[in-house]
C-alpha cells in the first residue's frame, strides 16, 4: 500500500489556512496548486468510471495527499471512525454523507457516476474554502430539503474562476448535464505538470480504450451494479485493481 505522507485532503486543507497552528504554517495553496489537485482527482474518479465502479462517498476526506501533494482516491469506508458528524443516518438505513450527495441519491438511493460528479463538486468546494463544513449552519435534513427544492451552495469569494464554472456544471439538477470526469481533466489540462501528462490515466490511450468510454455519461440505478460496491453503511474495504490511478 501506498504511503500517503500529508494524509486526507480535508486535514491538508486545514493546515493551509493562514491561521493554522500547525508549525511551520504552510501557505495557502495558489490557484495553480488547487487546479492540479482537482485534475488528479477528477482523473482517478474517471479511472474508477470506466471501469464502471461508483465511488459514492467522494469528499475531501475521502481523497489522500502524497509528500509531493498528489491526491488520489481513497476511503471505501475507511474514513467513517474519524469524520463521524460528516455522515446522517437516515431512517435507520445507515450513514449517509448527505452534504456531498446528488439530489437523485437523497431522494431515490440512485447512485452513478453523474452523482460522484455532483460529490466532486462538493470536494471543489471544500478546496476553495479550505474544508469548510458544506452547507455550513444547516442541518443535515436542512440540507436534505435545501438540495432537493433546487438550491446549491454559494460559490466562495476566493474559488478561482475555472473551478467555478466546473462546480457549476457539477451541480447541475439533472444527472445528464453534469459534466464528465474526462471533460473535468480536459478543462484543467492547460494548468498541469508535465508529471500529470506522464502517468496520468487522461493520457493513457492503452487503458482508455480498452473499455467503452460511453460509461462515463451512462446512469445506473440503485438496482444496477451496486453489488460491487462497498455498502456506506459499514467499514467494508473493498480492494480492487485500481490502485495506479486512485
Amino acid at each position: 500500500m501506498e504511503l500517503m505522507e500529508n494524509g486526507d485532503l480535508k486535514s491538508f486543507l486545514r493546515k493551509r489556512r493562514p491561521d493554522a497552528e500547525e508549525e511551520p504554517s504552510l501557505p495557502p495553496p495558489t490557484d495553480i496548486e488547487l487546479y492540479q489537485m482537482a485534475a488528479e482527482i477528477a482523473d482517478g474518479m474517471a479511472y474508477l468510471s470506466d471501469r464502471k465502479f461508483v465511488h459514492r462517498d467522494l469528499a475531501a476526506r475521502n481523497c489522500m495527499v502524497s509528500g509531493s501533494h498528489t491526491c488520489k482516491i481513497g476511503d471505501f469506508g475507511m474514513a467513517r471512525d474519524v469524520y463521524e458528524t460528516d455522515y446522517y443516518r437516515k431512517g435507520g438505513k445507515g450513514f449517509l454523507p448527505v452534504r456531498w450527495m446528488a439530489p437523485e441519491s437523497l431522494k431515490d438511493g440512485i447512485f452513478c457516476s453523474a452523482s460522484d460528479v455532483w460529490s466532486y463538486g462538493v470536494v471543489l468546494w471544500e478546496m476553495a474554502t479550505l474544508a469548510e463544513q458544506p452547507y455550513q449552519g444547516k442541518s443535515n435534513e436542512e440540507v436534505m430539503k435545501y438540495v432537493l427544492d433546487g438550491n446549491i451552495m454559494d460559490i466562495p469569494e476566493s474559488c478561482p474562476r475555472k473551478l467555478m464554472e466546473i462546480m457549476l456544471l457539477c451541480w447541475q439538477y439533472k444527472p445528464r448535464l453534469r459534466q464528465p470526469f474526462l471533460s473535468i481533466v480536459e478543462t484543467l489540462e492547460g494548468y498541469l505538470s508535465i508529471e500529470f501528462t506522464e502517468r496520468s490515466f487522461y493520457h493513457n490511450d492503452r487503458l482508455r480504450n480498452e473499455t467503452d468510454t460511453s460509461s462515463l455519461v451512462s446512469l445506473t440505478t440503485e438496482n444496477d451494479n451496486l453489488s460491487e460496491l462497498p455498502d456506506i453503511s459499514t467499514n467494508h474495504v473493498e480492494k480492487n485493481p485500481r490502485e495506479s490511478f486512485v
